[in-house]
């Protein structure tokens, strides 16, 4: 039997410009990662639960206050700093906006350029597969473009971190059980640890 070399795939790389062209025709979501494209999965139950929770409860907020901001859940996409040769892209979980910014997307894909101002807060919900870059790459990302507000829900070790921007960088603070998280975007706000992670009140 004579060797054989290995047979490897090539992973076509996309431009930022690319991604937004391209599509498979289903409704599958993609995130860029390093000009690679990632399917983002459905997630659990719980991770859905979690996520139009929070989105309900930022909507409910903003309604009350009368702010001019909206929120969506898994809808935005923001384009992120490029930290090597090819470019990112992420989908956050809940992304609150101004409804002016989000207007102004009606006749083009939904992402947040870099030229363009930051979201006000962007959520995300920790898987394993996502565990990595919730906790490292995607909060250098959003620190880097300046993003007010981060907010890392973890239903694996069953904490919230907030992550608010100061002079450049952020400060965190970490929620369980029945704390109460503190949002300087939604000061008003009172839902505990708890029950972000069961996705109710």
């Amino acid at each position: 039997m004579t060797g054989q070399p290995a047979m490897t795939t090539a992973i076509q790389k996309l431009t930022f410009e690319a991604y937004l062209a391209c599509g498979d025709g289903t409704d599958t979501r993609y995130e860029l990662v390093d000009g690679e494209l990632r399917p983002m999965s459905l997630g659990t139950g719980q991770h859905e639960a979690i996520t139009a929770f929070l989105n309900d409860q930022f909507k409910d907020e903003i309604n009350r206050t009368g702010l001019p901001w909206t929120a969506k859940a898994m809808r935005i996409g923001v384009r992120s700093p490029r930290g090597g040769r090819w470019d990112t892209s992420r989908i956050p979980a809940v992304t609150v906006l101004p409804i002016a910014q989000r207007d102004a997307m009606s006749d083009r894909e939904a992402v947040i350029n870099l030229n363009e101002p930051p979201p006000l807060l962007v959520v995300e919900v920790v898987s394993e597969s996502t565990k990595s870059a919730d906790y490292r790459a995607k909060y250098s990302e959003y620190s880097v473009l300046e993003i007010p507000e981060y907010w890392i829900v973890d239903p694996l070790e069953g904490k919230i971190t907030i992550c608010q921007l100061n002079e450049g960088r952020y400060d965190e603070s970490v929620s369980v059980e029945d704390a109460v998280i503190k949002s300087l975007t939604f000061p008003a706000l009172r839902v505990t640890a708890t029950q972000i992670l069961v996705g109710k009140l």
